[in-house]
Parts: structure tokens; C-alpha cells; sequence
């Protein structure tokens, strides 16, 4: 049995969510740029952030003349940095093109976008009949059809079932406003945990409401262990109140951002001799400070620690830049916060 679009379609009418980036009239560059934004962030967090990225770069037009370095920083935070090399690349590629393509496949050429970006932004800001697939869509169909097989074997599946359930005659006539009431029912009716079947307007038509498993799907498997790396980073002072930091190469992981100078990553954890053969400065009193900066990336977990050292006067050494402190954090990733945080910065 397929659901109603025009009961999800009234509710999302009465209820829908207050973003900035519906407020825009469907400016593809907004819902690109929003649906970028919102891959592993929250919302609550996308939400001032879009803000502040539009008054920085207000077109796709003055995104594409900007800065690798001014786009890295201010997407400092964010996390998953490919993104926004991505968002730069991509619109370039847009501005080369004259303007956002039409359709699907022609997005999906764009730099970055894969089959859920270009789903999302064909649906939303060219009302285009395509169901992209989040978490919020896939826990809806999971609950609906009570697709008991876990994820992510279950993917394609709840896609072909997410792709039906615009088929209808209504869900056709407004396919950006039903992939956005997709979206809301799964955020905030249709909750990983306990769901508000009550207040659905799908829940005459839920097989796992019916049967009363809804709060169990979609089934996941197990998750691996993440494996433990560790590093050891230097923070060098100066009276000035300067700090040396250096730039990430384009490319890996948090590629382009800025960093406190370190050791690599790895399996074992640095002894204090080894550790400062990768200081930046040789010979000086480096000390260690206590704790460790512990960071999540998506394949594993890193503890690092932080060595401090000052100097009278600071001078950048050949690919490094020296930086005042007050004001530094927001324009390092997460992880750099955190050792920072460490010196009490």
C-alpha cells in the first residue's frame, strides 16, 4: 500500500520547519549549498553558518572568484573538508557552464555531487520527480514497508520504495515541497527513537506502526571499532602573541585548513624524543602540557598530544605562517580546536 502524498503534503503545509534556505525562493545555489552543508552536520549548527557563508560569498558567481584559502577557513568547524573543496570546484564549474544544469544527470557532472545531492537540489530547486535518499527518508520507508533487512544491504531497497512513493498524481505536482515533507517527517515525527506515530499523518498506511516495531527499524548492522591513532602537535609562542601555523596540502584528510604543526598519525603512540624530531623549530625548550585532544573522524578515533615552546620574536619558516592566537580557533577544524584547548587557547 503507498502512503498519501496529500496528507504528508497538508501536514508539511501546517508544520513545516523554518530554514533560511527555504526562505530563498529555491535559489539552486541555496539548496546546493544548504544540502552540502547538512551532509553529517546538524541543522542547528547549518543554520548560522549558511547565513554567515552567504554574506561571504552571497552568489555561486562570488564563490567561484574566491579564495581556496577564504572558502577553507570559513568552512573551519564544518568538518568532512572535502565539501567544501568540492563546493569551490563545483562552482567554478557552474560558473563555466552559465548557470546550474536542469536535470539530474547534468548535476551529477558537478565536481562533488553524487546521486543524493543531485537528487536533492533536481527536486527542490527545479521540482524535478526524484526522491533523494537521507537517513530521515530511509527510517521513513523502513517504517512504512517494514523493511526489516539492515542497513546498508537494505539501500537500494527503501531507494526503489522512497522513488514509488513519488509516483502519485500529488507527490508529481509539487516534488520539491514532498521530498522537503520527507524530510521533516523523519526529522521530527518519524525520530529514531521513540517516533510520534500518534501525530503522523502516514500512520494509518505503517505497516511497522501496525505491528507495533516501528521504534526498531531501520535495522542496522553492527558497527566495527574504530581503530585508535595518535599524534603530537607543537604550539609555538611568541610576546607578540603570535602563533606558527602551517596549511594542510589540497587534497586528504581536513585538506587545504589550517593546523598546528605536528607529527603524523599512526597506530603507536609517540615517545617525547621521537616526537620532537618533527618539531617545527629545533632546540627549543619544548614542554609537554597535560591531557590529551581526543577527535572522531569517520574511520577512526586520534589523541593527541600538545607540546608548547615560546620564543621573543616570531618568524614563519618556508611554508608556515605565523598568526595571531586571539581569534585563531575559528579558523582551524575541530581537531585543531581541541589540541589548542590544551594551552588553554
Amino acid at each position: 500500500m503507498r502512503p498519501d502524498p496529500d496528507a504528508l503534503l497538508n501536514w508539511y503545509d501546517r508544520h513545516r520547519r523554518a530554514m533560511p534556505w527555504r526562505d530563498s525562493g529555491r535559489d539552486p545555489y541555496h539548496v546546493w549549498l544548504s544540502e552540502v552543508m547538512l551532509q553529517q552536520t546538524t541543522v542547528a549548527t547549518v543554520g548560522p553558518r549558511f547565513r554567515r557563508f552567504l554574506e561571504k560569498f552571497p552568489t555561486v558567481a562570488a564563490l567561484a572568484a574566491a579564495e581556496d584559502a577564504a572558502v577553507m577557513e570559513e568552512w573551519a568547524g564544518l568538518g568532512y573538508y572535502a565539501r567544501a573543496r568540492n563546493l569551490l570546484a563545483g562552482a567554478r564549474a557552474v560558473v563555466a557552464l552559465g548557470g546550474f544544469p536542469r536535470s539530474v544527470e547534468g548535476l551529477r557532472e558537478l565536481p562533488g555531487v553524487g546521486p543524493y545531492t543531485a537528487a536533492a537540489v533536481g527536486a527542490i530547486a527545479f521540482d524535478l520527480p526524484v526522491v533523494p535518499l537521507d537517513g530521515n527518508v530511509e527510517r521513513v520507508m523502513a517504517r512504512v514497508h517494514a523493511v526489516r533487512e539492515p542497513l546498508p544491504g537494505a539501500k537500494p531497497r527503501l531507494a526503489a520504495l522512497a522513488q514509488d512513493s513519488m509516483q502519485d498524481a500529488a507527490a508529481r505536482a509539487r516534488p520539491g515541497d514532498f521530498v522537503q515533507a520527507l524530510f521533516d517527517l523523519g526529522a521530527t515525527i518519524c525520530t529514531p527513537r521513540t517516533p510520534a506515530c500518534a501525530l503522523c499523518p502516514w500512520r494509518g498506511g505503517c505497516a511497522a506502526q501496525a505491528g507495533g516495531f516501528a521504534a526498531e527499524l531501520p535495522a542496522k548492522a553492527a558497527k566495527k571499532d574504530r581503530p585508535l591513532r595518535h599524534g603530537a602537535h607543537f604550539l609555538l609562542k611568541d610576546a607578540d602573541g603570535l602563533v606558527l601555523v602551517r596549511r594542510r596540502p589540497p587534497k586528504g584528510l581536513l585538506g587545504g585548513m589550517l593546523e598546528i604543526p605536528g607529527t603524523p598519525w599512526r597506530d603507536q603512540p609517540w615517545g617525547e624524543a621521537e616526537a620532537l624530531a618533527h618539531a617545527p623549530v629545533a632546540g627549543l625548550a619544548w614542554q609537554r602540557l597535560p591531557g590529551l585532544a581526543q577527535h572522531g573522524f569517520t574511520h577512526f578515533q586520534l589523541e593527541m598530544a600538545l607540546y608548547l615552546a615560546t620564543v621573543p620574536r616570531l618568524v614563519a619558516p618556508d611554508g608556515f605562517e605565523a598568526r595571531p592566537l586571539d581569534g585563531l580557533a575559528p579558523a582551524l577544524p575541530t581537531a585543531m580546536r581541541r589540541v589548542l584547548a590544551l594551552a588553554g587557547g
